[in-house]
């Protein structure tokens, strides 16, 4: 932790003042108690949306499962908010799912099948990885099988399925409001937070990277 800390007092030095003062205060409230996790979204404009809303709701990291398609926000929708979201990409199968399961997170299938819980009714309790299907075919058999339980938006009208980027919007809203309700300790760990403080920085910066990755030379520090 000292490491970290003291990785960031370096960096610092070459953020603006409003830059820092943002980082410092946005950081407080991130979150990766909810982890969105998408199944080979293949529409760039749905990907950035997806960005664009889990940042909003301070939940600062996605999972990209690709098999055919590359997930790839488009800047324009995302409004920035690449800056601030981690994307860790994985390989579309059952092990990059049980990956996620060993970290620690209850694997939720975003699909009306399987009896799902409505999103009103789910009580969150515990640390979960929300799968979102692609644009036509939803979430998979093979993940639905191997989830732990489907959660579903109700729907009230004629059409049977949300924009996976609606539906994504939706999820990450209504997670972050019961977990502000919920007296959970839901918030980052201080050295989740330092690390990621620590990317934000470097993402701010110009030639950020080779700045860090000298830094971590010259001191002869891996992270």
């Amino acid at each position: 932790m000292e490491d970290l800390a003291q990785t960031f007092e370096y960096l610092k030095q070459f953020l603006t003042e409003e830059r820092l003062s943002k980082i410092e205060h946005f950081s407080k409230e991130s979150s990766d108690f909810v982890l969105p996790v998408m199944d080979d979204v293949y529409q760039f404009r749905n990907a950035a949306a997806i960005i664009r809303s889990v940042e909003a709701c301070a939940f600062h990291k996605v999972i990209a499962m690709e098999e055919e398609n590359v997930f790839d926000p488009n800047l324009t929708v995302t409004k920035g908010a690449e800056t601030w979201v981690e994307v860790e990409k994985m390989a579309k199968n059952i092990a990059s799912l049980q990956n996620i399961k060993d970290r620690g997170y209850k694997i939720l299938a975003v699909s009306l099948e399987k009896n799902a819980v409505m999103l009103p009714d789910y009580q969150i309790t515990e640390p979960i990885a929300l799968v979102f299907g692609t644009e036509m075919e939803g979430v998979s058999e093979e993940v639905i099988d191997f989830a732990d339980e489907t959660l579903a938006i109700p729907m009230y009208g004629l059409t049977r399925s949300y924009n996976v980027s609606v539906a994504a919007g939706i999820c990450m809203y209504e997670l972050k409001q019961k977990l502000i309700h919920s007296g959970i300790d839901y918030k980052l760990s201080e050295e989740k937070k330092m690390k990621m403080k620590i990317r934000w920085a470097i993402n701010s910066m110009r030639s950020g990277k080779q700045i860090f990755e000298k830094y971590l030379r010259d001191h002869n520090l891996e992270m």
